[in-house]
């Protein structure tokens, strides 16, 4: 039988249209449907690349008796957690509630006015030992709405007011730390949970979160903490040696089970690998060690070369799983790289990247520096051959939907990029994937979620427009074009507009054009990617200090002590905001260019510091003059300015701090 996906374009929910369950997307279809036949729903949340979603769907959503339950006694419904961050926000928050945990796949028994009574995440087919079977719970649900139904409507009553209750405590908070404390609090904080042997924080799973590296990494740049460099080096030293970088074909993988980086989760996604990218080139800049820029490239070759559309957008992720088995894609055995590559080459690629015959992983290899010199700088040839010769022999599940919140944080990443390396494909790269951006995600009234074959999803949100605000800062740092920082100053007005809680501070994560649920959530934490909230206040320090609008000041400076009052329960689940609030106190050097000639701005971003500042005039002012009839640059760090000068190696002296 068909269900009612397909005619969908997320590929997540595509992968269920042949399902016996009779799935229907999110909608109004559904809970109607829901209504007239007074069933509850059960509503099952993921992402195409997920392992245990497959595991799940294959296990449960796959057998005719599951799905003759669901069927017969629920409606059953599919939401792609990455087209609707909004649902997962909610339902997320409920799985927590519920568990004390979540993760994906989200499985929600609710009302048909949505209103959640029951809330898990992955449950085998049948019961195993301490863990319940999905039969057997949708057995006991069915009993319990037939015949105990009010205790279900009560505590569905209860969860809803419950998490009403916790958005209202969020918004009374007071600041128990003051603002100049929390980055003091922050540093202590990282080293309390440091790996000094490993690399990363606390113990395994270890996630990227390059923001936290970001953040380590401008500390020791503004503030000179030695530990705060040590920190962040290593771990990303360790990162790239270990199995969580892909040797082979470049890019990171989604996390680390172990606690040395050797055995990732599979899946690459395009967030992290774009706000890794920003987090070498950052390490780079700081260290001047060219590993980092290299590590950096590598990654970026990798998304221009699998990971980019056509027309120019990004992608969204690569699956952990071939041919039904995780991790298959990525490992090797010593026997087929000898036949590969011959038996001399073949054993020396062995010994450079680990692969034994007893293996690392499940009997076989996966490529890793952990036992080498990771300085060595191996054949790329080699290289190729291996890569091709993984493509040809497996393949992996790729999500091309296209994202506007993970595009923006790209598009931030090939501008650095091509900030540090001077190369013009990552220039190129991140301008056409904007120009798609613009020309498929958004219109007239706003931004919009995703893409996919020719069809746009929903009405964008708070992540949407300020990765989008921080993809056109970026570009302007690249380029200089004032267009970019008009369109800023055009999509910063929309996220106010829009977003904006007037009463208690903060944004929303769903404007008023979409769709209402039974709550407004305000995200403020840093998970695997920054909250929304958290990379608009770093896009109004910036624009603040790229414009010098004291309106733009004020309106950082809410979001700062927004942000700071949430950020004192734990600053480093927080550490885009405290790189906002760094920026803030300690901001980077403004050099104001005044232009003797049009032909004087070539280049001129790749020979200045990306952090910094950077007001370019086409021409002289009465505030700003030229000298000697040439381009002339005003440098202001430590809030004092210097001299004006025409030679950009004397200003470079100033910016470094020589």
């Amino acid at each position: 039988m068909k269900n009612h996906l397909h005619n969908e374009t997320s590929p997540y929910l595509l992968q269920h249209k042949d399902n016996p369950v009779d799935w229907y997307p999110w909608g109004e279809e559904a809970f109607q449907k829901a209504r007239a036949e007074d069933k509850p729903i059960f509503l099952s949340i993921g992402y195409s690349t997920c392992h245990w979603c497959h595991v799940m769907a294959h296990e449960s959503f796959e057998d005719e008796e599951i799905a003759g339950l669901l069927n017969r006694h629920f409606i059953a419904i599919k939401v792609d957690k990455e087209e609707r961050p909004d649902i997962d926000s909610i339902y997320m928050a409920v799985c927590q509630a519920f568990t004390g945990s979540g993760g994906w796949p989200t499985s929600i028994f609710m009302t048909a006015e949505q209103k959640p009574f029951f809330a898990g995440t992955y449950y085998p087919n049948r019961t195993r030992g301490r863990m319940i079977g999905l039969r057997e719970l949708l057995s006991v649900i069915h009993e319990k709405w037939r015949n105990e139904r009010q205790l279900l409507l009560d505590q569905a009553e209860e969860i809803v007011a419950h998490l009403q209750k916790e958005s209202r405590a969020g918004d009374a908070l007071s600041a128990d730390m003051a603002r100049e404390e929390l980055i003091p609090a922050a540093v202590g904080l990282y080293r309390r949970i440091y790996d000094s042997t490993h690399g990363g924080f606390g113990p395994a799973p270890k996630f990227p979160t390059p923001h936290n590296l970001l953040f380590l990494l401008t500390c020791y740049q503004r503030q000179g903490e030695p530990s705060c460099l040590e920190m962040a080096e290593h771990t990303l030293l360790q990162m790239y040696r270990g199995g969580l970088f892909d040797h082979i074909g470049g890019g990171f993988c989604r996390y680390s089970t172990d606690e040395s980086f050797l055995a990732p989760h599979f899946e690459k996604m395009l967030y992290d690998n774009a706000l890794l990218i920003l987090a070498y080139c950052k390490a780079y800049e700081v260290t001047q060690k060219a590993l980092y820029l290299e590590v950096a490239e590598k990654t970026a070759a990798y998304i221009l070369r699998e990971m980019t559309c056509p027309k120019g957008g990004f992608y969204s992720a690569q699956d952990a799983d071939s041919d039904g088995e995780e991790g298959k894609y990525y490992l090797f055995v010593p026997e087929e790289i000898v036949n590969l590559l011959g038996s001399q080459e073949g054993e020396a690629f062995c010994r450079h990247f680990d692969i034994t015959e007893g293996g690392n992983f499940d009997g076989k290899s996966i490529p890793n520096l952990q036992k080498s010199d990771y300085r060595e700088k191996y054949s790329d040839e080699v290289l190729e051959r291996v890569l091709q010769y993984r493509r040809q022999r497996n393949s992996l599940h790729l999500d091309d939907k296209i994202l506007t919140a993970w595009n923006g944080l790209m598009i931030a990443a090939m501008c650095r990029l091509y900030q540090n390396s001077g190369k013009q494909t990552y220039l190129a790269a991140a301008e056409k994937a904007n120009h798609f951006i613009r020309d498929n995600l958004c219109d007239e009234s706003g931004l919009y979620v995703s893409y996919r074959e020719g069809k746009r999803g929903v009405k964008g949100f708070l992540d949407d427009y300020a990765a989008c605000l921080f993809a056109q800062l970026a570009l302007y740092g690249a380029t200089l074009d004032g267009s970019y920082l008009t369109r800023v100053e055009q999509l910063c007005q929309e996220v106010q507009e829009k977003f904006r809680d007037a009463e208690n501070g903060g944004f929303y994560l769903y404007g008023a054009e979409n769709e209402s649920l039974i709550l407004r959530p305000k995200e403020d934490y840093d998970g695997a990617i920054p909250s929304g909230n958290s990379l608009m206040a770093w896009n109004m320090v910036r624009l603040y200090h790229l414009t010098g609008d004291e309106a733009y000041r004020h309106q950082a400076e809410e979001q700062l002590n927004y942000l700071g009052i949430r950020a004192a329960r734990y600053p480093i689940g927080h550490g885009m905001f405290l790189l906002a609030l760094l920026e803030q106190e300690m901001p980077a050097p403004q050099v104001t260019v005044v232009l003797g000639g049009q032909e004087d701005i070539a280049g001129l971003t790749v020979r200045i510091p990306p952090d910094t500042a950077v007001i370019l005039l086409h021409g002289p002012t009465a505030e700003y003059p030229l000298k000697a009839g040439k381009t002339t640059f005003y440098v202001c760090r430590d809030y004092s300015c210097l001299p004006p000068v025409n030679d950009l190696s004397e200003i470079m002296k100033n910016l470094r701090g020589d």
